[in-house]
């Protein structure tokens, strides 16, 4: 059967035409389900830079063609993958909300002659599995590094960590562990729960008795973040003086105003807030606002995708619009640009993205809304994570 389906997208690829009018992407994402809000944002994201730098590309016009993966299916994203190579004739791969989706996809990509260009999907290992895949997102070891210093800096001596029991989570409980070490700290538990965990009180109280002075946490962005910040409140943790730090993933955007109050002073490390103030960042959240509908509910994994189609259009480009993987990745390694983000740069040696990282605080506006303030930069970081990964 593998035999059969590889001889399928080999038969598509070589039967492609050279120069097509129309150049089809293949994204796949979370579009329903309880993640469907961040797959609503990949969607915002794509529209955004479709709508401020067109849909053609030379003679050739984008068409983004969508498959729906509501929840975490290594072999349901693989069959989706396979289909979009050999019945929509996709050029491009990208999306991927979630680490084992992304995975399962990589075996295909060479026989496939076509470029995976991860959106979100933030084990540092992807990169490693082919050399066709490139990050415009981030990883949990580029964001849960530099948290580990700004703990330590603010006094606290031990720490409990608890994490999501899948590749991105194991990666930000050993980048916090790493860094938070290195800077004389010790982290004196680490709890690791199946993604299905929704009942965090029995967490928290072991949180309670484990003696440390603060939690570090990470979930995958969606109702099990908001659970758990919802549960270190109303378990007592914060009125008991347990400091929260966390990847941004904890404190996205589109949860705020469901937590409120209770999220204020939170201090979470991350590529992106929704309030970066510059120029680039105005205008994206401009035209993303009006692509989502709705600009509560814009969050991080936006950018990632916005950011993706430019490294997409750059292939493309590149390319001439021929069906060439290795000349379209080749071509944007080493690549900068300025990103709603900030600064960033694919780089060469990796394929993953080197950004600046934000430290941010949950901050309540005159208005009554709330959002991530930054408060300090971490300037040109990238994944210390792929040294582990090896």
């Amino acid at each position: 059967m593998k035999r059969l389906v590889l001889a399928a997208i080999a038969a598509v690829v070589m039967g492609s035409a050279a120069y097509a009018d129309t150049i089809k992407v293949g994204v796949v994402g979370p579009f329903s389900g309880p993640f469907a809000l961040q797959g609503k944002n990949f969607k915002a994201g794509i529209d955004a830079y479709i709508a401020t730098h067109g849909d053609k590309i030379g003679d050739d016009t984008i068409e983004i063609v969508y498959r729906d993966l509501p929840a975490a299916d290594p072999a349901q994203s693989k069959a989706l993958a396979q289909e979009l190579v050999v019945k929509e004739g996709v050029q491009y791969l990208a999306g991927f909300y979630f680490t084992p989706d992304a995975m399962a996809v990589t075996p295909i990509l060479k026989q496939a002659n076509t470029p995976l260009v991860i959106m979100n999907a933030a084990t540092s290992a992807i990169v490693t599995k082919s050399p066709l895949v490139v990050r415009t997102s981030f990883t949990t070891w580029q964001t849960s590094t530099p948290i580990a210093k700004v703990a330590h800096d603010a006094g606290v001596e031990k720490v409990i960590s608890v994490v999501s029991d899948y590749g991105p989570g194991v990666d930000a409980e050993n980048a916090f562990k790493a860094g938070f070490e290195k800077e004389g700290g010790s982290v004196v538990e680490a709890i690791r729960m199946p993604l299905s965990t929704n009942d965090f009180s029995p967490i928290m109280q072991r949180i309670k008795d484990s003696g440390a002075q603060a939690v570090f946490a990470f979930l995958p962005s969606g109702p099990t973040t908001l659970g758990f910040v919802k549960a270190y409140n109303e378990n007592g943790l914060k009125d008991a003086g347990i400091k929260f730090f966390a990847p941004g993933d904890l404190t996205q955007e589109s949860d705020l105003p469901a937590l409120g109050d209770a999220a204020l002073g939170i201090q979470t490390t991350f590529h992106y807030a929704v309030s970066h103030d510059s120029p680039e960042n105005k205008a994206f959240v401009e035209a993303a606002s009006k692509a989502i509908g709705n600009p509560a509910e814009l969050s991080f994994p936006s950018v990632g995708a916005y950011d993706g189609m430019h490294v997409i259009y750059k292939m493309i480009e590149a390319t001439g619009g021929e069906q060439d993987a290795e000349k379209a990745v080749e071509a944007v390694k080493g690549l900068s640009w300025v990103s709603p983000r900030g600064p960033v740069t694919i780089d060469p040696e990796s394929r993953h993205i080197t950004q600046n990282i934000y430290l941010r605080e949950v901050t309540k506006a005159d208005d009554g809304t709330y959002y991530n303030k930054e408060i300090q930069t971490f300037e040109k970081q990238g994944d210390p994570g792929l040294a582990a990964a090896k």
